[in-house]
């Protein structure tokens, strides 16, 4: 199952947008898939402490644990993803170790384009992630009334979500292939 976060908490939210396209080409493709909205789930702050048992934080937790793969679907604000989806990272921890992780950004300005490699590479260095070594960038002059208007990155999209399930689905040894279990860290 491949898990889609999208965490913007507006309602007009470009990087969902993101999302549901990419939904809709793997649901197209055959691939299961769960749409996470953190405005739809509402998660406490972690805290560090009762926050981990809260029932929001467990079913959050059930879904990337379950995941062979993550989309995170994210506003880029401050040179940065957002609050909301680095809380659920937070809050979820070690369930996000040894997955595949592909980005979907929005942003006002192609200023910024580089600034998801900031939670790539926690992910990377504290859970093990593999990150998709593509990731989808979009301005708001990629959309309209809705819906994305621009054939390229709908276009990277697709090509970012398939990358995305067969990544997930080789790490999770669906493929096939038997790999030995992880040694020392």
């Amino acid at each position: 199952m491949i898990l889609i976060v999208t965490s913007s908490l507006r309602t007009d939210s470009n990087s969902r947008i993101l999302a549901h396209e990419a939904r809709r080409v793997l649901e197209r493709d055959g691939v299961p898939v769960t749409l996470l909205d953190l405005r739809e789930h509402p998660l406490p702050m972690c805290d560090g402490d009762a926050a981990y048992s809260h029932p929001a934080v467990t079913r959050a937790a059930e879904l990337v644990g379950k995941a062979s793969a993550i989309l995170v679907a994210t506003p880029i604000y401050n040179f940065d993803a957002n609050a909301a989806v680095k809380n659920l990272i937070e809050l979820t921890g070690s369930r996000w170790e040894d997955k595949a992780v592909g980005f979907l950004c929005a942003a006002g300005a192609m200023g910024s384009y580089m600034a998801i490699m900031s939670l790539a590479s926690c992910l990377m260095l504290d859970f093990r992630c593999v990150v998709v070594p593509r990731f989808v960038y979009a301005t708001g002059d990629s959309f309209t009334e809705g819906r994305i208007s621009d054939a390229d990155v709908e276009a990277r999209v697709a090509e970012l979500a398939r990358a995305t399930a067969r990544l997930g689905s080789f790490l999770a040894g669906k493929d096939g292939i038997r790999r030995a279990p992880a040694g020392g860290r």
